[in-house]
């Protein structure tokens, strides 16, 4: 029998009662303070840096507009951090709106500042009034002092809050603003500064802005240890060559072919600044900046650049007639072939993507930035032709080579089509098809492929074995990679494409795990891989599908009980606290993964009960692929370099 609809009123849970006495108005800085991470990104380190980046801007849009050639910044021992400039100083007079100094308006409302009105900015990287007020929202405490019109002037806030009236504190000569602040521990935990990050920013607003100069001092106890004993007590940096010097740094361990191709120019209010220069490397290397914000994800900058650099090399290529055939051209990929280039955009009104500015959205700078490049570039090909011909040279062998890979991908694929399931050979594949829960082994050698074939759960794991050492891929183009067999099986087993036909949709494992002898040679097996990987599976990588599995080095045994530890490190101290307890250890040193019975590779390597993984990630892309193409690419005098300053820091396993 049917139960009758009940008329009672289900039971509410919490405060049923919901009227007006429910909405909460935050006052002044509190929203920023109750969800940091809309405003700043996140609460670690990066977001420690970021309310210091936004102080650092100010003083930086106020030497783009022409009033400031310094600015120090001074790391303090108690953890607050001081910026200093020697520009306009922030106004104290009475704000006609708010009825309270300018400066107090600024550093406490939020959408109030100077960056609204284009008399006062032509161009800036602040734009909704918010940046500085964060860092006042997010700090312990923040003191900030103006130096202007004779006079010094200072304010000192707490968690955002005014704690004193803007002070007069006496006649100065000096012209400027001094900001100090110390983040809340309460909001970024232990997170500190680091020098190197904040060394590097400073850097790179210096390239952008010729003449600004930068003093980067560290006070703290443990400065030497940030720098690796290499810390100055000042660390300046200045470039009278703007863009032109950036380049140079950029390609500074590169073989490079050319000079430096540098062009400035306005279109109606846009100003823009472009240097290239061409190198030996396979991959481009591009960085957009629009009002010194740096925009990873480019815009409408970017296809502006694209569009007038492809154009120019094709009409170049086919007035010489450097292409074979009429029909011929050369692709936006084949014209950025081992391109480095700094693109940098001064917009009055820039519009971007997101709060963090990853992306410039403006139409009207792609047209700028496209007559100002083309015109330019067309002249310096015709100035200097051999430069041009290294260029189009350079670009027709990455056209040859495009044609090559694709071939070799077809093949690769086609093989898949037609031959069975076009698994490989060597591949013991999982049963499930549920990518979600599968893992592939990509297993170091016959014989340890052999004992992780036993030790595997068959639903869930699959495992490829590896024949010796992976080719070094970044030495090579994509074509001669995919006749690699070890490759070929990779991309088979993926199942998801290689190079720019990836699409992690189709990814047969959610988890593809690097195992490897946990000794120099195993180091040297699994950074081959993931050179692999970066280079041509870089968004795996990117999606958080590679790790790196961790085998132990020793095995110790204290009577019937076996214990297994990773590093040296970890037996010595299980040997110590062992030994301080009178019982007898005893040691052994595993020789590789094909020692190990399945039993204990299960155990201590492959369960996921037991197991430790380590997830492969990409935090700076454009450092990762610098250090890789310093150790593992074609140009030996870097990597001497490197070895030769970081030898003492080397523990070897001998």
């Amino acid at each position: 029998m049917a139960k009758a609809k009940s008329d009672t009123k289900p039971e509410l849970k919490g405060d049923a009662k919901y009227d007006a006495s429910k909405i909460r108005v935050l006052q002044g800085l509190e929203a920023v303070r109750k969800r940091p991470a809309m405003y700043i990104g996140s609460t670690d380190e990066h977001g420690l840096h970021h309310i210091l980046y936004e102080v650092l801007d100010n003083s930086v849009d106020e030497a783009i507009a022409g009033y400031c050639d310094h600015i120090t910044v001074t790391l303090k021992k108690d953890g607050s951090i001081e910026v200093l400039d020697n520009a306009r100083g922030i106004p104290v007079d009475i704000h006609p709106q708010t009825k309270k100094s300018a400066l107090e308006t600024i550093m406490t409302n939020l959408h109030a500042g100077g960056k609204f009105d284009n008399s006062v900015y032509k161009t800036s990287g602040g734009l909704h009034g918010v940046g500085i007020k964060c860092t006042n929202a997010l700090s312990e405490w923040m003191q900030t002092t103006s130096y202007k019109d004779g006079y010094e002037y200072t304010q000192r806030y707490e968690r955002g809050k005014v704690k004193t009236k803007v002070e007069k504190v006496g006649k100065t000569t000096y012209s400027g603003t001094k900001h100090a602040f110390k983040p809340d521990s309460k909001i970024f935990g232990d997170a500190k500064f680091n020098i190197t990050t904040i060394i590097e920013k400073c850097r790179e607003h210096a390239y952008l802005t010729g003449g600004l100069r930068f003093s980067i001092i560290d006070e703290r106890k443990d400065a030497d240890k940030a720098l690796k004993g290499k810390k100055p007590s000042v660390y300046e940096l200045y470039f009278e060559d703007g863009i032109k010097a950036f380049i140079k740094y950029i390609n500074i361990n590169t073989k490079t072919l050319g000079k430096i191709f540098y062009t400035e120019g306005k279109d109606e209010d846009i100003i823009v600044e472009v240097a290239i220069q061409y190198t030996n490397k396979m991959n481009e290397n591009v960085r957009c900046y629009t009002n010194n914000i740096l925009n990873p994800d480019g815009g409408t900058h970017l296809s502006g650049f694209r569009a007038a650099l492809t154009k120019s090399i094709n009409s170049y290529a086919s007035e010489q007639k450097l292409l074979k055939n009429d029909s011929d051209s050369l692709s936006g990929d084949d014209a950025r072939e081992g391109i480095s280039a700094v693109i940098s955009v001064k917009v009055p009104d820039p519009q971007f993507e997101g709060q963090t500015k990853i992306k410039l959205n403006n139409p009207e700078v792609k047209s700028a930035v496209y007559k100002v490049l083309k015109d330019a570039l067309d002249t310096f090909f015709k100035e200097n032709p051999r430069d041009a011909k290294n260029v189009i040279g350079k670009a027709i062998l990455a056209y040859k080579a495009r044609k090559a890979a694709k071939a070799a991908r077809d093949a690769v694929i086609r093989k898949g089509a037609f031959d069975g399931a076009g698994l490989p050979g060597k591949l013991s594949d999982c049963a499930s098809n549920n990518p979600e829960e599968s893992e592939l082994y990509l297993v170091e050698g016959d014989s340890a492929g052999g004992s992780a074939k036993q030790a595997r759960d068959r639903t869930t794991q699959a495992v490829l074995p590896l024949k010796g050492k992976p080719m070094n891929s970044q030495k090579y183009r994509i074509d001669r990679v995919l006749n690699n067999p070890e490759t070929k099986d990779m991309v088979s087993a993926f199942g998801c494409g290689i190079g720019d036909t990836l699409d992690t949709s189709k990814l047969r494992y959610n988890k593809i795990i690097i195992l490897s002898d946990a000794d120099v040679d195993g180091l040297h097996i699994t950074t081959l891989i993931l050179t692999l990987l970066y280079r041509f599976f870089k968004p795996l990588i990117e999606q958080g599908f590679v790790y790196v599995a961790q085998p132990p080095l020793f095995k110790v045994e204290i009577g019937k009980k076996r214990y297994y530890l990773i590093s040296n490190e970890d037996k010595e101290q299980f040997k110590k606290k062992a030994e301080s307890k009178g019982k007898k250890v005893v040691v052994s040193r595993f020789k590789g993964l094909g020692e190990m019975d399945p039993e204990q590779l299960w155990e201590t390597t492959m369960s996921p009960e037991t197991r430790v993984l380590k997830q492969v990630t990409i935090q700076d892309a454009e450092k990762a692929d610098e250090t890789f193409e310093m150790l593992m690419g074609p140009e030996v005098p870097p990597r001497r370099r490197f070895i030769q300053s970081n030898a003492k820091y080397a523990i070897l396993d001998v």
